[in-house]
């Protein structure tokens, strides 16, 4: 799931940077996939929490799985909403410098994912700690964008819709950022029993 995950959110930021409107159509039709993934996870948890009873460090390991698998539904969300910008935009004036930064950001959001799960497969919580701390350069990446759209917009009003999409883009993986840092905590979590936050404020737990 996660592998699917990451594969989602790659192609769609290469979809939205090409201008590449099939791509982002794949990107779309496969999100059932991942759905229907959290969706079989969902129930062989609950029902081994129903039939084994599973306490302790087995009964982390399950809580785990069921909020590691919502957090990467969510990356796969985001990853269809970049898609469905690369749809609405296209024909649009681009920024080929923002543009460029949008990529950057793809990768180190992609990064950080693949990161966390390695270090969610290998239980290693130092591991965790140090993927999370790259979310901040993420957080920066997103924030240099902002400012260099608003810049852009007030230039002129051509750049409007292109800025505001942008900034929209780099909201939805800087929010992957933060869904792979809620991982590396869970994988705390899994070693030590205690609920800890890397660096950074929780995002709300809300759909959006």
């Amino acid at each position: 799931m996660g592998m699917m995950a990451s594969e989602a959110i790659m192609k769609s930021v290469k979809a939205y940077i090409d201008h590449d409107k099939s791509l982002a159509k794949e990107v779309i039709r496969n999100d059932h996939v991942i759905n229907k993934r959290e969706m079989d996870l969902e129930k062989e948890s609950f029902e081994m929490i129903a039939l084994q009873q599973p306490v302790t460090s087995d009964l982390r390991m399950i809580v785990t799985v069921l909020k590691a698998s919502s957090d990467l539904e969510r990356m796969g969300d985001h990853a269809v909403s970049i898609a469905q910008e690369t749809i609405r935009v296209k024909g649009e004036t681009r920024i080929p410098e923002i543009e460029k930064l949008i990529a950057e950001m793809g990768e180190m959001s992609t990064s950080i994912v693949e990161d966390s799960l390695e270090a969610y497969l290998k239980k290693d919580s130092k591991m965790a700690e140090e993927v999370a701390h790259r979310d901040v350069e993420i957080d920066a990446k997103s924030t240099l964008i902002n400012e260099l759209c608003i810049k852009d917009m007030q230039k002129t009003v051509e750049n409007v819709l292109s800025g505001s999409s942008y900034m929209l883009v780099a909201s939805y993986l800087e929010r992957v950022g933060d869904y792979a840092t809620n991982i590396c905590e869970w994988v705390v979590y899994l070693n030590t029993g205690h609920v800890v936050e890397l660096n950074r404020k929780h995002i709300p737990d809300v759909d959006e």
